[in-house]
């Protein structure tokens, strides 16, 4: 790990004084916005990334985003800083009760009890973060830093760790055969099966079952190429509709995805009765909590690639087009010069002008099906979105995404409620020349809220935030902002920004949109 991101105080100066040429410093302006791009950065880079906090205050602020990273499967090891180990006992001042504020949200945290055993409490974090994908932390007292390092004998955790995929006969063979009885089986897939591995694998034994491909609810990667004559949608989390979708099929196989992901609350069974569930995830939490007939732990990429092989091809069924036809969605009428822009216009404006390899990281939960019917992932990583559900996520994400791959376009669409919560992010995407294009539809409110409000037969509580001025405060922090209301301009500033994909500085387009005021639970 050679860049650390960071929102530094004083315990954690010993550290950071003379650092060596080969370590880059990343400096954010919060700590949510400082997990959020370490979160971004490891999931684009499919590899640990270094985060530094300040004690109480750093960890208790990163919190939400620690639990968001934890969710969406980001490898973090998280130092925290402590007071001197000296008089800790004397609770002086910045001393943090840190072990236990981030909750069951990480999945390790240590205490290494000799400043000696710091070097393998990081080393064992390294392992832990890839293993269990998600924030490891490690609690270093601020005279550690300057104490003699200890003898490479005594630094224990591996130095290299490898994870070796294997497939079970039996496991491979019981799924073959649940398969071949199906009459019209389904796949459902979700983010833990984004890799280039995984897609390989599902399109075969999709192309082999001849059957729809739905993305998980609430699908924070794609697990199937959106642009494939398989692909069906995605399914809906509201258990009604969810039976309805699923109707058609007597087998669903759901791979990388939890069996299913609901919001809000319903009554009933999540799939008619004659269907059959099975499930395959690296996932061990989510294969204990799926309610499957069959769960299968293992890698998806190598259990789909053997069951693959293991399945006879069929002939395409009348069900599996339907279900692909289904998904054609005209586009709205193009707006009259003045007309007011729609979320619509704007992403199918996008969709003409998004490159195949573009990472596409989403947060904007009003027009969150909107998107999903006009923009489709056509690659591995192609799209991006806490899975967690809480806002601030995307705007960081997408800093630490193109900085770790930056030969890839990296666009974030954000409603402007939601890039407030960490709109600070852009002061780093300006400072370290990470060219992201934001496309924030501003629509002055809370518009999911006031949504949810209706649908519950009441009044917001809540006011409008219309006279908040996005770009002025992309501006402010050194972000190159320009102010979209009108088809023309839309037009223009998109061809702009397309134009210069290889850009090394951020820009933000903030699109004045109509409030379509349609429920989006």
């Amino acid at each position: 790990m050679t860049t650390i991101f960071s929102n530094p105080g004083s315990t954690e100066v010993p550290f950071l004084v003379d650092l060596p040429s080969d370590i880059r410093f990343v400096l954010a302006l919060h700590e949510g916005s400082v997990v959020g791009i370490a979160s971004g950065w490891a999931i684009a880079a499919a590899a640990p990334a270094l985060v530094l906090l300040h004690t109480t205050a750093g960890l208790g602020n990163a919190v939400g985003a620690l639990a968001t990273a934890r969710v969406n499967r980001a490898a973090l090891v998280v130092l925290v800083g402590q007071q001197d180990r000296r008089h800790l006992d004397s609770e002086p001042f910045l001393t943090g009760r840190l072990r236990d504020l981030a909750g069951d949200y990480p999945v390790s945290v240590e205490e290494p009890p000799r400043a000696q055993d710091v070097p393998g409490a990081i080393r064992r974090a390294h392992a832990r973060a890839r293993i269990g994908r998600g924030p490891a932390l490690v609690i270093v007292p601020m005279d550690d830093w300057l104490a003699p390092a200890p003898e490479a004998y005594e630094v224990l955790g591996p130095r290299r760790l490898l994870i070796a995929p294997a497939v079970d006969d039996e496991a491979v063979g019981e799924l073959a055969q649940m398969l071949e009885g199906a009459r019209h089986p389904a796949l459902v897939v979700g983010a833990g099966a984004d890799d280039a591995n995984a897609w390989r694998a599902l399109v075969t034994l999709a192309e082999r079952l001849a059957c729809p491909v739905w993305q998980e609810p609430f699908g924070a990667r794609a697990g199937f190429p959106q642009d494939h004559p398989r692909f069906a949608g995605h399914l809906p989390a509201e258990r009604s509709r969810l039976r309805a979708a699923l109707a058609g099929s007597d087998c669903v196989l759901a791979v990388g995805a939890p069996i299913f992901r609901q919001y809000p609350f319903a009554p009933g069974p999540l799939v008619e009765p004659h269907t059959l569930l099975a499930l395959v995830s690296d996932d061990a939490a989510e294969v204990q909590r799926s309610p499957a007939d069959l769960a299968v732990l293992g890698d998806p990429a190598a259990v789909c690639s053997r069951l693959a092989q293991a399945l006879q091809p069929r002939t395409a069924t009348t069900a599996a087009v339907a279900t692909n036809d289904a998904l054609a969605q005209p586009a709205p009428d193009p707006p009259a010069s003045q007309q007011a822009l729609l979320a619509g216009h704007v992403f199918d404006a996008l969709a003409q002008r998004l490159p195949a390899d573009a990472i596409l990281i989403e947060e904007t939960p009003s027009s969150r099906p909107e998107l999903h019917r006009r923009l489709r992932a056509r690659q591995p990583l192609g799209f991006l979105s806490a899975a967690m559900g809480g806002l601030g996520f995307a705007l960081p994400a997408a800093i630490g995404a193109r900085m770790a791959l930056p030969e890839r376009p990296v666009v974030a669409v954000l409603g402007d409620g939601s890039s407030l919560y960490a709109i600070q992010g852009l002061w780093t995407a300006a400072r370290y020349h990470v060219g992201v294009l934001f496309v924030v539809l501003v629509n002055g409110r809370y518009a999911v809220m006031d949504r949810l409000a209706e649908h519950q037969g009441g009044s917001p509580a809540w006011p409008d935030f219309d006279t908040v001025d996005i770009a002025a405060l992309a501006r402010a922090f050194g972000c190159e902002a320009v102010e979209v209301s009108e088809p023309r301009a839309l037009t223009a500033a998109l061809d702009g920004a397309f134009a210069h994909l290889e850009r090394t500085q951020p820009l933000l387009l903030a699109v004045t949109i109509e409030d379509e005021r349609t429920f989006a639970p």
